[in-house]
C-alpha cells in the first residue's frame, strides 16, 4: 500500500464519527442527567406554582349603520350620519384611547385592589370578596395604603392600618386627581364597622356593601391605587377582525383576574355603544333646542296675526271675502309661499356655502341650514361628512396626521365637501328659475288684486301673511314630532355578538405540561451540551482509540489504577487486577525486545512525556513481575532531577547511582537489596548539578555494561523526555521501550515529539503502556480490560473470583458531586 493511501486512510479514521462512541458517552454521565431532569422538573413545578396565572377573555361585537325607518330625508340628514365599515379603525383607536379607558376605569372604579394573602404574593381577589367598596369621588381616600379587612360576622368588619411612621399620609380625591397631606400622631387605626353602610372617616369615605357568602375569621385587604396608572394598565385590549369584509371585531384581554377581564371588556363595549348614541343624539338635542326657539316665535306670531285680522275685521266691518277676493287671495297664498319658501332655500343654501367654505371641521352644520336640505344628494353628503368629521375629532391627538385611517377620513372629508359644494351651486341656479317663474305668476295674481277694494286688499294681505306662518308653524311642529322620536329612537351602531363570560378558561400561563416537557427537555440538553463542550475542550488521552488514531506506535498493554497505599502494587497485592496486568504486559514485551547478539540481559527503559504519569510506579512493578519469575533484576533510578523510587521501599537517597558516577562509591556499595526476591535497586541518590553530563559519562556507559552482565532484567526509570533531554540519551541501553500514557492527564499532542522519531526510525522497540486504566470508563467500550486485544487487562465483571477486589477510598458527598460533572474516564 502506498503511503498515500496510508495517510488518506489514516485521516478518513479520524475523521469517522462513532456514533456508538458518543451514545455510550453520554450514557456514562446517566446520573447527570437524572439529577438534572429532577431539579428541572421541580424548579418547573415551583414555576407553575410560583408564576401569576396569566388569563385570556374576550368578546365579539359587530359595527353596522343602523338606519332608524322613522325618519324622512331630511331628518336622516340630522341624526344617521357614519357608517361601520368608515369607523371601524376609529372604534379601534377608541377602545384603546385613554378618554375611553378613563370612563371605564372610573364608573367600574378599578383603581380599588382586593387582596388577599396567597402562597407565594397577595392575590387579586377582585369579585371574590364578601364585600364591594363604592367610594364618593369627591372626597378624599387614602392613597396607596394597604388596609386590612377582617369579617367579624355575618355583618361586621374590622378595618385596620398602620399609619407612616413619619406622621405624615397621602389623601387622593378621584374627582380630579388631587392629593392632599394627612398628618397625624396616631399609630394605628382599627375600628368594627357594619356591612352595607357608610364608612366614614378623616382619610377615607366609601360605602361597603356585602358582596357574596361572609365566612367569619377571614382577612382581606383593599388599597386606592394612581388613577393614571390604572388606567394606562388597561390600555391593552387586543383588537381584531373576526372575517375579512365583515364588520364584526373580537375584543380580547390578557390578565391575573377573570372577574374584572369580564366587568372590563363588558362595561368597555357598554362605554363605547353610549358614547356613539350620545353621539348621534347629539346634533339631534341641538336640532330639537333650534326647533323650540323657532316654534315659540311663529306661535307669537300666528297668535298677533290672528289677533291683527280680527281686530282689522271688527274695525272695518268686513267678515268675508268676495267670490273674486277668495279666488285670488287662494292663489297668492300658495305662490307667496313657495316664492318664500324658496328665499329660504337659497339662504340656507348661501348660509350652507359660507360654513363649508370657512371651516374644516364639520361637526356643527348649522341647524337652519341643515333642516331645509330636501334634496337627498345633499342629505346624504352632509350625513356622511357630519360622520367623518366626528370621526376625525375622535382620533385627533391618538394618533399621528400620517395614520392610515387619518389621512382616508380627511380625504373622504374633502371629496363630501366638494360633493356638497357642486350640489350646492346646481340647486342654487333650480331655485332661482323656480323663483323667476313663480314671482311672474304672483305679479299676475297681485295685478288682478290691485283691483279689489282696499278694504279687501289690506285683508288678503293679512290673510296671506296668516298662512304663511300657519305654514311655518305645521312645518316646525312636524319636524320637532320627527326630531323627538328619532332622538329617542336613536340605536348605537355597536352590538354586542358574545359577551365576556367566565366559562372555567384555564390559564394560558403558565401551562403546566408545557413547562414541564420544556424542563424535561432542558434537563437533558444542558448536560448534553456540557458533555459536548467538555468532549470537545478535553485535550486528554482517555481511551485506546485517542492514541491509535494519532500515532504510529504500537500499543502494548493498559494498566489499571492502582488504590494502594504505594507503588508495589505486585509485591502487595499479587491477585489483584493491576498486579496480573503487568504479568500480561511481561509476556507480551518478550515479543518487543530486540535481538541483542545473544546476550542474556535485556534493558528496559522507562520513560513518560511529563511528570506525574506513573513512570516510576510502572518502572518498579515492571521490575518485581521479573523479579518474581525468577529472574535476577535490577532496578536503577535514573532520573537524577526529581528521585522517588527510594520511597516505596523505606529506604534513604542519600547513597546511590550519583555517587558511582562521580567515582565517590563502588558499584557493590551503591546496590541495594530489596524486599522483593531478586530484585536489587539502584537508587538515585543526591541531586547533582549536572545530570546531563554525569548520564553521558563514560561511567554510566561502564555501569550499565557490568549490570548486563550480572542481571538478567535491568530496568532503567529515566526522566520525562518532554521535559528534559536526558533519557533520550539513555535510549542507546535499551532493548525495549515503553512509553506511559496516563489515562485523563496526559495530552493529546504530547507524544507527537517520540512519534515523529518512530516515523523517522530514530526510535525503534518503543511502545506506549496506558496507565490508570478505569473500569468505570465507558469510552472503551467493547475494549473492556484488554478484551479482544490481549492487552492483559483482565476480562472486567468475568474476572470476579480471580482477582482480589479492589477496594476504594469512601467518597465524601463533594466528591460525588464533583464527580456527576468530572469528565468519565
Amino acid at each position: 500500500m502506498s503511503k498515500d493511501n496510508v495517510n488518506y486512510k489514516s485521516s478518513e479514521q479520524e475523521n469517522s464519527f462513532d456514533v456508538k462512541y458518543y451514545i455510550f458517552k453520554a450514557l456514562s454521565y446517566w446520573q447527570l442527567f437524572l439529577v438534572t431532569i429532577i431539579i428541572a422538573l421541580i424548579v418547573a413545578r415551583f414555576m407553575n406554582g410560583y408564576k401569576p396565572k396569566l388569563y385570556s377573555l374576550s368578546t365579539m361585537i359587530s359595527v353596522k349603520e343602523e338606519t332608524n325607518p322613522l325618519f324622512n330625508t331630511g331628518t336622516n340628514l340630522t341624526f344617521n350620519w357614519g357608517g361601520a365599515s368608515d369607523l371601524l379603525e376609529t372604534i379601534k383607536i377608541t377602545l384603546n384611547s385613554r378618554s375611553h379607558n378613563e370612563k371605564v376605569v372610573s364608573e367600574l372604579q378599578f383603581y380599588i385592589n382586593y387582596l388577599k394573602d396567597g402562597r407565594y404574593r397577595l392575590e387579586d381577589v377582585y369579585g371574590k370578596t364578601p364585600f364591594r367598596i363604592k367610594i364618593d369621588t369627591n372626597s378624599y381616600q387614602l392613597y396607596g395604603k394597604l388596609v386590612k379587612v377582617e369579617t367579624i360576622d355575618n355583618n361586621k368588619v374590622r378595618i385596620s392600618f398602620d399609619f407612616n411612621e413619619s406622621g405624615n399620609n397621602t389623601l387622593i380625591r378621584y374627582s380630579d386627581n388631587t392629593t392632599l397631606n394627612y398628618p397625624t400622631d396616631e399609630a394605628k387605626f382599627s375600628k368594627d364597622f357594619s356591612l352595607n353602610s357608610e364608612v366614614v372617616t378623616p382619610f377615607f369615605n366609601f360605602h361597603i356593601s356585602s358582596f357574596g357568602r361572609v365566612n367569619p375569621g377571614e382577612v382581606y385587604f383593599f388599597q386606592f391605587n394612581n388613577f393614571a396608572g390604572t388606567v394606562g394598565g388597561y390600555r391593552g385590549i387586543r383588537i381584531t377582525n373576526v372575517t375579512t369584509g365583515a364588520s364584526v371585531m373580537s375584543l380580547q384581554m390578557q390578565g391575573y383576574n377573570k372577574s374584572r377581564l369580564v366587568d372590563y371588556l363588558n362595561n368597555s363595549v357598554r362605554v363605547l355603544q353610549r358614547d356613539k348614541v350620545i353621539e348621534k343624539k347629539r346634533y339631534a338635542l341641538k336640532t330639537i333646542t333650534h326647533i323650540d326657539s323657532l316654534f315659540n316665535v311663529e306661535t307669537k306670531s300666528l297668535q298677533q296675526i290672528q289677533q291683527d285680522i280680527g281686530d282689522y275685521k271688527k274695525k272695518n266691518g268686513i267678515y268675508n271675502l268676495s267670490t273674486q277676493g277668495t279666488d285670488l287671495s287662494s292663489g297668492s297664498k300658495s305662490l307667496d309661499t313657495d316664492i318664500r319658501k324658496l328665499d329660504e332655500n337659497l339662504d340656507n343654501l348661501n348660509t350652507l356655502e359660507t360654513y363649508l367654505r370657512s371651516n374644516t371641521v364639520y361637526d356643527d352644520i348649522p341647524v337652519p341650514a341643515a333642516l331645509g336640505m330636501d334634496d337627498p344628494k345633499i342629505s346624504s353628503a352632509i350625513n356622511s361628512l357630519i360622520g367623518k368629521s366626528t370621526a376625525r375629532k375622535q382620533i385627533e391627538g391618538l394618533v399621528n396626521p400620517s395614520h392610515p385611517s387619518y389621512v382616508n377620513i380627511v380625504k373622504d372629508i374633502k371629496i363630501n365637501v366638494d360633493i356638497i359644494l357642486e350640489n350646492i351651486n346646481n340647486l342654487r341656479t333650480l331655485y332661482r328659475k323656480t323663483r323667476i317663474s313663480t314671482k311672474k305668476r304672483l305679479d299676475e295674481f297681485n295685478e288682478k288684486l290691485s283691483r279689489l277694494p282696499e278694504k279687501e286688499q289690506e285683508l288678503i294681505k293679512l290673510d296671506r301673511n296668516y298662512s304663511y306662518s300657519e305654514f311655518n308653524y305645521n312645518y316646525l311642529k312636524q319636524k320637532k314630532y320627527e326630531a323627538e322620536i328619532a332622538a329617542k329612537a336613536t340605536v348605537s351602531d355597536i352590538k354586542v355578538i358574545d359577551t365576556a363570560l367566565d366559562l372555567g378558561q384555564g390559564p394560558i400561563y403558565p401551562k403546566p405540561s408545557f413547562n414541564y416537557l420544556v424542563a424535561l427537555m432542558l434537563g437533558v440538553i444542558f448536560p448534553l451540551f456540557y458533555i459536548i463542550i467538555r468532549e470537545l475542550l478535553d485535550n486528554k488521552i482517555n481511551t485506546l482509540d485517542d492514541i491509535e488514531k494519532k500515532y504510529k506506535i504500537p500499543v502494548l498493554g493498559v494498566i489499571g489504577r492502582n488504590t494502594g497505599i504505594n507503588n508495589l502494587a505486585v509485591f502487595d497485592r499479587p491477585k489483584s487486577s493491576v498486579a496480573e496486568s503487568f504479568r500480561a504486559i511481561r509476556s507480551n514485551i518478550q515479543f518487543l525486545f530486540r535481538n541483542n547478539d545473544g546476550k542474556k540481559s535485556k534493558t528496559l527503559v522507562l520513560t513518560s512525556s511529563v511528570s506525574g504519569e506513573g513512570k516510576t510506579m510502572v518502572s518498579i512493578n515492571m521490575a518485581t513481575v521479573f523479579a518474581l519469575s525468577g529472574k535476577k533484576t535490577v532496578l536503577i533510578g535514573l532520573d537524577l532531577r526529581k528521585p522517588k523510587i527510594y520511597n516505596d521501599f523505606d529506604l534513604k537517597n542519600e547513597v546511590g547511582i550519583v555517587n558511582y558516577l562521580i567515582n565517590q562509591k563502588s558499584l557493590d556499595e551503591v546496590i541495594t537489596k530489596s524486599k522483593v526476591p531478586n530484585l536489587d535497586i539502584i537508587l538515585s541518590g543526591p541531586i547533582p548539578p549536572n545530570p546531563s553530563e554525569l548520564l553521558l559519562s563514560d561511567n554510566c556507559n561502564n555501569l550499565i555494561e557490568k549490570l548486563q552482565k550480572e542481571y538478567d532484567y535491568i530496568v532503567i526509570d529515566t526522566p520525562p523526555v518532554g521535559l528534559v533531554s536526558d533519557a533520550l540519551e539513555l535510549f542507546k541501553y535499551a532493548d525495549a521501550i515503553c512509553y506511559i500514557i496516563r489515562q485523563g492527564y496526559t495530552q493529546k499532542g504530547m507524544m507527537k515529539m517520540i512519534d515523529d522519531k518512530y516515523i523517522n526510525k530514530e526510535v525503534s522497540n518503543i511502545s506506549y503502556l496506558l496507565n490508570d486504566f478505569t473500569v468505570k470508563s465507558n469510552y472503551g467500550y467493547g475494549y473492556g480490560y484488554g478484551y479482544g486485544y490481549g492487552y492483559g487487562y483482565g476480562y472486567g465483571k468475568y474476572g470476579n473470583g480471580y482477582h482480589e477486589e479492589e477496594q476504594e477510598k469512601p467518597k465524601t458527598l463533594l466528591s460525588r458531586v464533583i464527580g456527576l460533572i468530572k469528565p468519565k474516564r
